[in-house]
């Protein structure tokens, strides 16, 4: 034996329609909040456009730093970055370019060092890390000097390496 609900069969009708309403409202609601919010957030993690690493990746020097520092200060770059790359070119195949500029690149890593903040390219990042930069003072062979340990063999001139 079945039971009939009590009280108007077309109230009791709304009332399911209602619910179910309610209940897809609801639902689209927290669907569409946890979307704004998963959107918000990629915007705040991506906005930079560069990720922070550590001395692991390239290490400078006290002396390396001092310059560095002093060369950002007199080209007016108080918050920029010193720019680590490796390029094709050179006797043995690869050699490093560095360079001044404002700020992080977008997918770029970002070291402090030595009160210095440096970037490097992630292509870039394959072959120096684990290196340190110094700068050395000195008539002949002064200049920034890189110690890598990932290279396999470097040229008489120093300019250059292969890994």
């Amino acid at each position: 034996m079945s039971r009939k609900p009590k009280g108007n069969p077309a109230a009791v009708g709304w009332r399911k329609k209602t619910g179910l309403t309610t209940f897809l409202l609801n639902t689209i609601f927290v669907l569409v909040v946890v979307m704004i919010a998963s959107q918000v957030k990629k915007k705040l993690s991506t906005s930079a456009g560069f990720r922070v690493g550590d001395e692991r990746l390239i290490r400078l020097t006290q002396r390396a730093g001092k310059k560095v520092g002093a060369l950002l200060r007199k080209q007016g770059r108080t918050g920029g970055v010193l720019r680590v790359a490796v390029i094709g070119g050179g006797c043995s195949g690869l050699q490093y370019k560095m360079d001044l500029q404002d700020a992080p690149a977008n997918r770029d890593i970002l070291v402090q060092s030595a009160g210095i903040r440096v970037v490097v390219d992630p292509k870039s990042a394959l072959y120096v890390t684990g290196s340190e930069l110094d700068f050395v003072e000195a008539l002949q062979d002064g200049g920034f000097k890189v110690n890598n340990p990932n290279a396999a063999t470097s040229c008489s001139c120093g300019e250059s390496f292969s890994a």
